[in-house]
């Protein structure tokens, strides 16, 4: 029989480094495998060999959490707005278990069974209806005894509240993160204020993930931490924020930015940006330290990188790349040889190669949150109509 791994408390308590993986909704969807708008994971069941292989890549990188494929994976959210329910949650959550199950297996990687905000939330249903969709996910978790529970992308911490109470029946170690930056949640509430009532839920790992580039991200995490410690509480923290840059976000992060979503290509972060986060997130005191939208496996590989010295070792995957460049020094032309060391690369300022566009943009800002007509969600597609309001509307913002 293979040895038991540590779990993920276990891990954290000695003070170990943990490495999330990457963010499979934006990575798949440039693939080919998921549909922008929606945002659902079906692909676990219909196109298993693409998740598989994404999740290895992340493996091989030195990913040592595999999240399951489960993002958006609730009934509502699967037949909302005209999206066709051709498989269920169930069936979707069950094939993303196996999957992360199986890569898992083939390293020294945990599962980590993950819930995500709802349609239902943003249309004012009550906490007992929100609670019984995460509770049809958080049973096929449990069939399927995934290592960990993940309640992640919550924009209001009373619905991430809701998650945790409920996943924490499951008596597995439950994390939560919020897609929140320093301004606090869509309710107003503060980072701080934020991570005391989830710990205060049954957290024991809290953080945020998505929404905001990595420094940003960091510097929410050390508020959440500001908060807890001042409360007298304990935690461990944890980052997955975006690969990209986000210095002209409001406090809804990037879905507010005119290039959301398919036009965020010029402000993805570089490896060597991956460098100074995982630097930023280990200093922070944070130690689990992931990715979400925007990151591919090379991000990840270069977070594994970063902190080799800290964990003892480096990923297989950089068998294939030299640390700072140093596999430059192969190349047959000689200026790039020149660009073989890690001052080049750290000093370096990247041009766009976009003569005609800013270096930032101006958010939308329609100021809306939960409680607003305009965020009632429906099962029925999006009228033509509705789609007219809504680019009459767009021309004031």
């Amino acid at each position: 029989m293979a040895p038991t791994k540590k779990g993920i408390l276990e891990r954290l308590n000695a003070g170990e480094i943990v490495i999330g993986d990457g963010g499979f909704v934006f990575a798949l969807e440039k693939r080919g495998y998921v549909k922008a708008g929606p945002w659902t994971p079906e692909a676990a069941a219909e196109h298993p060999e693409a998740v598989r292989q994404l999740h290895r890549e992340f493996l091989r990188a030195g990913a040592n959490v595999m999240q399951t494929f489960t993002f958006y994976a609730s009934d509502d959210k699967l037949e909302n707005r005209g999206n066709k329910l051709a498989l269920t949650g169930a069936q979707i959550n069950e094939a993303a278990c196996d999957l992360a199950r199986e890569v898992a297996n083939e390293g020294d990687a945990l599962v980590a069974g993950g819930v995500s905000q709802t349609p239902s939330y943003l249309s004012c249903k009550s906490d007992k209806e929100v609670k019984a969709i995460f509770k049809k996910q958080l049973d096929v978790f449990t069939k399927k005894n995934v290592d960990f529970l993940i309640a992640e992308y919550f924009e209001h911490v009373e619905e991430a509240v809701w998650a945790v109470e409920v996943l924490k029946g499951s008596g597995k170690p439950v994390a939560a993160t919020l897609c929140i930056g320093p301004e606090g949640d869509m309710h107003g509430n503060s980072p701080g204020e934020c991570a005391v009532k989830l710990v205060k839920a049954g957290a024991q790992i809290v953080g945020v993930n998505c929404h905001f580039d990595p420094l940003t991200c960091v510097k929410t995490v050390k508020l959440m931490k500001e908060g807890v410690e001042k409360a007298g509480l304990k935690a461990h923290y944890m980052v997955q924020p975006l690969a990209f840059h986000t210095p002209d976000c409001n406090c809804q992060g990037f879905i507010d930015l005119p290039e959301f979503p398919f036009a965020l290509e010029p402000r993805i972060l570089t490896r060597w940006d991956m460098h100074q986060y995982a630097r930023e997130a280990y200093n922070a005191g944070i130690r689990y330290i992931g990715g979400c939208c925007g990151y591919e496996p090379y991000h990840i590989r270069a977070v594994s990188e970063e902190l080799a010295p800290e964990r003892g070792f480096l990923p297989a995957a950089s068998e294939k790349h030299g640390m700072w460049g140093a596999g430059l020094e192969m190349h047959t032309k000689p200026w790039v040889r020149a660009r073989a060391r890690r001052d080049y690369w750290q000093n370096l300022k990247p041009a766009s190669g976009r003569p005609l566009c800013p270096s930032m943009s101006t958010p939308a800002s329609w100021g809306v949150t939960r409680g607003h007509a305009d965020l009632m969600q429906q099962k029925e597609a999006t009228s033509k109509d509705q789609l007219k309001q809504l680019f009459d509307r767009s021309k004031n913002h």
